[in-house]
């Protein structure tokens, strides 16, 4: 892994994206997800061939093997006891990340990252934030085996961290603050918590090459280019925005290696499907995007807080009451870490 010493924090105005969403290819049914024992289907990677599934949390290490049908086809499994397992990404030499992340209540003293060989043995990576907890709900690992995690937060200001150096196991091992990702709200419909959920975070991706990566929120994908395989610097691109409406709790995306952007929702019998030539749309529109400010680490992060989104006060107050709801009813009463 590489491990660089001088940091950027970029901040990103996701504003608006240089092809209209309209412009953007329909998500087309690609399968349906029947097996009950993917009910809360949170992350997802693919290899062109199968599919490799998450459930949000869980009390031992499971990835379902799916093929293009989504049907499972074998369960990898292991008997790490994890806490809360919101994504999952898979790097070049077939090694599969889970991020266990979640942090509803934001109490945890550390997460942690869970590294799966092929073979199935799966080495814990703890992980501690620099400023308090987060709810964190994306994972992307680039092209090198750089883990990044953004996090899940109501003003639509996504938090940006990675490993401040190789990774320990158990660990921990710090985290440092790298940037944000500013996210306005859209009218794309979804989600459980209304127009609030089109400023969430709630998964991220890679193709395999790094050349492209992508965030999700409950109803929209933002797909940013990589020519240079650098996430910040990717991040700091416009993205081309790519509504996924009518998902009930979309959680999962994934590229396939042609392009092909996946998602998918938590719940039994919702489908899988596919954006065609999603990269290639984002490689196409991958221009610098004005107004991004890009500030040493150590100088304080002079571009966080820049460019929120307008909520009026009462949505904001809705919208937390409403995801505090929606939290509670989630949360697993487990141990913790």
């Amino acid at each position: 892994m590489r491990w660089m010493v001088a940091v950027a924090a970029v901040s990103v105005g996701v504003l608006a994206a240089p092809v209209p969403a309209s412009a953007a290819p329909a998500p087309e049914p690609l399968c349906t997800v029947k097996d009950s024992r993917i009910g809360e289907l949170s992350g997802l990677v693919s290899d062109g061939t199968q599919l490799y599934a998450i459930n949000d949390g869980g009390s031992k290490v499971q990835v379902f093997v799916l093929g293009r049908d989504c049907k499972v086809q074998k369960v990898l499994t292991e008997k790490t006891d994890p806490f809360d397992v919101e994504d999952l990404a898979r790097t070049s030499d077939g090694r599969l990340w889970l991020s266990d992340t979640g942090d509803n209540k934001k109490g945890r003293l550390t997460v942690a990252l869970l590294e799966m060989t092929p073979e199935g043995k799966v080495t814990l990576h703890r992980l501690t934030y620099p400023d308090g907890q987060h709810d964190t709900e994306a994972l992307i690992m680039d092209k090198a085996g750089t883990p990044y995690l953004i996090t899940k937060d109501v003003l639509g200001e996504a938090r940006v961290y990675r490993p401040s150096g190789p990774l320990a196991s158990p660990g921990p091992t710090p985290l440092e603050k790298v940037g944000t990702v500013k996210i306005a709200t859209t009218d794309t419909q979804g989600g459980p918590v209304g127009s609030i959920g089109s400023v969430l975070v709630t998964g991220g991706a890679s193709m395999a090459d790094g050349s492209v990566i992508a965030l999700r929120t409950y109803t929209d994908a933002y797909v940013y280019a990589a020519p240079d395989g650098d996430v910040l610097a990717a991040l700091q691109r416009n993205p081309v925005r790519i509504p996924l409406p009518g998902e009930k709790q979309g959680e999962a995306i994934a590229f396939d290696p042609d392009g092909t952007l996946l998602s998918g929702s938590e719940g039994v019998g919702q489908p899988l499907r596919a954006v065609r030539g999603a990269a290639a749309l984002a490689a196409q529109s991958g221009a610098p995007a004005e107004g991004t400010t890009s500030t040493n680490a150590s100088s304080g992060s002079a571009g966080d807080g820049a460019g929120l989104p307008v909520l009026p006060a009462a949505g904001i107050t809705l919208a937390v009451v409403g995801l505090g709801w929606f939290g509670f009813r989630k949360l697993r009463r487990r141990a913790r870490r």
